[in-house]
């Protein structure tokens, strides 16, 4: 008797490893399309707080401008602490006004259309020096002091504007505004 050789194995003797194979593969590739999902949402949460904080930057600069135009008008200011957005010259031991929440109760604020958002922005002038010589202007000579020499006189301000809405980004911005 002589055997013949099976041509092809058993469906028995098989017993699934296609299956398994299949089960990985499927597996790798359900991690790479999570992966990949993950990367583009925290790539399109950047590029969202990119355009918030570019757009509360731009609302926090027309509010300076509005400030610095104010300022450039001279406006008449409490003689200590701040009102309505016009503040005094500061105490050297104070803590510095756009630190003081109180300060920007009483703020100034304007409407700023940015295209289809529209933001609030406010803004504090306070005065930094009074009644000083303009800078440049002066000329000095042997024995005599600058300011005697002097034209003129200028009024420095700093101006300090904030973007700030709930859950968006905070933008402050500050220039120091000089007014002959």
């Amino acid at each position: 008797m002589t055997r013949r050789p099976n041509p092809a194995p058993s469906l028995h003797a098989q017993r699934g490893v296609a299956l398994l194979v299949v089960l990985i593969l499927l597996l790798v590739m359900s991690l790479m399309a999570v992966l990949s999902l993950r990367g583009t949402l925290m790539e399109e949460r950047a590029s969202a707080n990119m355009m918030d904080r570019s757009l509360s930057f731009q609302a926090a600069e027309a509010a300076l401008r509005q400030g610095e135009s104010l300022a450039a008008s001279k406006p008449a200011l409490p003689t200590s602490g701040c009102s309505a957005g016009l503040c005094a010259i500061p105490a050297p031991t104070d803590t510095p006004r756009w630190k003081d929440p109180t300060v920007w109760a009483g703020a100034r604020s304007l409407s700023v259309s940015l295209g289809t958002v529209t933001a609030t922005p406010q803004y504090i002038v306070e005065l930094i020096a009074d009644n000083v010589p303009p800078r440049g202007s002066c000329t000095t000579e042997e024995n005599v002091s600058p300011e005697a020499t002097c034209s003129g006189s200028e009024r420095r301000y700093r101006i300090t504007a904030r973007s700030q809405a709930a859950g968006r980004a905070v933008v402050m911005l500050q220039s120091n505004y000089a007014v002959p």
